[in-house]
């Protein structure tokens, strides 16, 4: 059966946080990999650089992504396809090393500072505890879908 695609013009993505087989953003890309298909991605990108991070760290191709995807893969059949396909093969610590990284990022230089305290201010000026790129992103997700931060 088919995997249903998320309409993101009415609910964000998954978190960047959710893992599957241990991925940070692997759940949230997919997502929008398949609301693309289905054209109800919003403003949400595909292979977007967050996205990109996860490609470069398993070198796999996001074209052959989103075919495999618009096979109507769920996501543990995705999996598979990436642990075959990767170009780049990482054990589990390696990943959740990595995951357990790019959980924690945070900008880091002046020019994404800004981008990111700008994108701050304008989704949640009175939150302190916004420090990384995931608490940004899961607060934005919230309030452009009516929740207020």
């Amino acid at each position: 059966m088919p995997t249903k695609s998320p309409d993101l013009t009415k609910q964000p993505p998954r978190s960047p946080r959710v893992r599957l087989g241990g991925y940070v953003i692997l759940p949230r890309m997919l997502d929008k990999g398949r609301a693309v298909l289905a054209g109800k991605n919003g403003e949400y990108h595909y292979a977007c650089p967050l996205d990109q991070r996860f490609l470069d760290f398993t070198g796999v191709d996001p074209k052959a992504l989103i075919k495999q995807l618009a096979k109507g893969k769920g996501d543990g059949e995705i999996l598979e396809w990436i642990q075959a396909s990767a170009k780049l093969k990482h054990t589990d610590s390696e990943i959740a090393a990595w995951s357990a990284l790019a959980e924690q990022r945070v900008p880091s230089d002046p020019e994404s500072r800004e981008y990111f305290n700008g994108l701050h201010t304008k989704a949640a000026p009175k939150r302190g505890d916004i420090a990384t790129w995931f608490d940004l992103l899961d607060v934005d997700d919230y309030v452009s879908f009516g929740g207020k931060a």
